[in-house]
């Protein structure tokens, strides 16, 4: 049974780059308090793939708008679709760049370094192996299996090839085999294996974990050749995803908290898992359910209405419901840089709808529009000398509300701003840039997300 896969190519992506060093002689026989992962972003100087510095703001802008419209609409193709484990929690610490969020460990028996980018919106994890069919080129070595003692191909008996609800195929009666199509014409096939994937448990040991992931022998039209990312790391409820396959080791519970991207200064962010996620004051966590689809495995939430400035617009309870064909919908996403908003809700335009409040506000402000806006942005505003009355947006859900700060809710420039929406079809996100300062968690096990405002640059390993 063919199977697509959450992901849009490093050009595209908003993600995590997991870094991790493999010490040879470490074996935990305590019990950790965590296990963390590194990343940095494409942007940064930090980043082997840094690349901004030479952009306008306008430049860059227009970047993120289109990075973000590719995810959004590449979701909307998917959504029309036995470890031994010791320590009981996990964390990844993560570098903070300025567009990608990157993530990197070691694998194998040889401790061969990986770099991959992290999408919470797929499942398969994968990365290049010898000997290539055909392979893009990228700067680390290419993983090769057979030098490593702890890797296995996945058996045809295993559910994931077997099954009504396989994820993956059996050929010749003896390879579990894949094949991922990406948005774009991108794509990458090979044989779903198991490997020990080397991560931190505290702040300087490391421990192997049985993974399976995707050994990728044919590889095309791949936007990220020639840098050091070589895969990508699922998170999503896909179970072929990490944070499926030590759901009992986590409690299928994950979190990060994104730092401004404005800061001049990335520091290093942490991917938290299981026990190692913050205990938060009751009082200051807001939560909502996790939505099940019948035909993705992305993270949706039950969002009821939205206010802007404070003023509730009311929309019809259906609105941002998921419809019969798996379209619509509202949910959280890493990927995708800004949130967008369905223009094809069930009963209304709701994109619209929250952009006419908005130019409610800022005419009240006597505030005047720029002629020119980043292409994507239909609602920019001349930003004079010592204004911050930005407006904040609030989802509400059945249990809680989630506010976005005015300032995390544009894009702000020293002479303009825009309201940081883009128009969705077919599908409203909740994206990164509205998750600045947020603690964000995902409960698996609960069904339940969980959030709360935090100063991110404090979330360091």
């Amino acid at each position: 049974m063919p199977s697509t896969f959450g992901f849009i190519n490093a050009k595209l992506l908003f993600c995590l780059l997991v870094i991790s060093i493999l010490y040879h002689s470490a074996f935990v026989t305590s019990k950790p308090t965590g296990f963390s992962l590194r990343a940095v972003i494409d942007d940064s100087p930090e980043s082997p793939l840094y690349l901004i510095e030479n952009l306008t703001i306008a430049e860059r802008l227009e970047r993120l708008i289109k990075i973000s419209y590719a995810r959004v609409n590449y979701l909307n193709l998917v959504s029309s679709g036995d470890a031994k484990l010791v320590p009981d929690n996990i964390r990844i610490p993560i570098l903070r760049d300025a567009l990608y969020y990157a993530v990197a460990f070691t694998i194998g028996s040889q401790g061969h370094p990986v770099k991959l980018l992290m999408d919470t919106g797929g499942g398969l994890i994968w990365t290049q192996c010898l000997p290539c069919t055909n392979c893009f080129p990228q700067k680390l070595p290419i993983y090769n299996p057979t030098a490593s003692t702890s890797y296995a191909t996945l058996p045809c008996s295993h559910p994931l090839c077997n099954g009504d609800r396989r994820l993956y195929n059996c050929e010749h009666g003896r390879y579990c085999v894949y094949n991922a199509q990406y948005g774009g014409g991108a794509s990458t096939s090979g044989i779903a294996s198991t490997e020990a994937f080397h991560f931190f448990v505290d702040q300087r040991s490391t421990h192997p974990f049985n993974v399976i992931f995707g050994c990728s022998y044919d590889s095309r039209d791949i936007a990220f050749m020639n840098t050091d990312i070589s895969g990508i790391f699922g998170l999503s409820f896909s179970p072929d995803s990490m944070a499926s396959q030590f759901s009992a080791l986590i409690q299928h519970r994950f979190s990060y908290c994104l730092a401004p991207f404005d800061d001049a200064t990335p520091r290093p962010l942490v991917l938290r898992f299981g026990e190692d996620i913050p205990q938060l004051p009751p009082q200051s966590v807001g939560s909502t359910q996790l939505i099940a689809s019948p035909t993705s495995y992305f993270f949706y939430l039950g969002l009821k209405d939205i206010s802007v400035a404070g003023h509730r617009i009311g929309f019809p309870p259906s609105i941002f419901q998921i419809k019969p064909n798996g379209l619509g919908g509202f949910f959280i996403d890493s990927g995708a840089l800004f949130t967008h908003i369905d223009a094809d809700a069930l009963g209304g335009n709701a994109y619209a709808e929250v952009l006419k409040v908005f130019a409610a506000y800022y005419g009240s402000k006597n505030l005047k529009q720029t002629g020119a806006s980043p292409e994507g942005f239909e609602l920019c505003y001349e930003h004079p000398p010592n204004f911050d009355e930005f407006a904040a947006l609030t989802f509400h859900f059945d249990e809680s509300v989630y506010t976005v700060n005015g300032q995390y809710m544009h894009v702000i420039a020293p002479n303009f701003f825009c309201v940081g929406i883009l128009k969705g079809s077919s599908v409203s996100v909740l994206g990164a840039w509205q998750q600045q300062n947020k603690r964000i968690i995902y409960d698996g096990g609960r069904g339940v997300l969980e959030f709360a405002d935090e100063n991110c640059m404090n979330d360091i390993a």
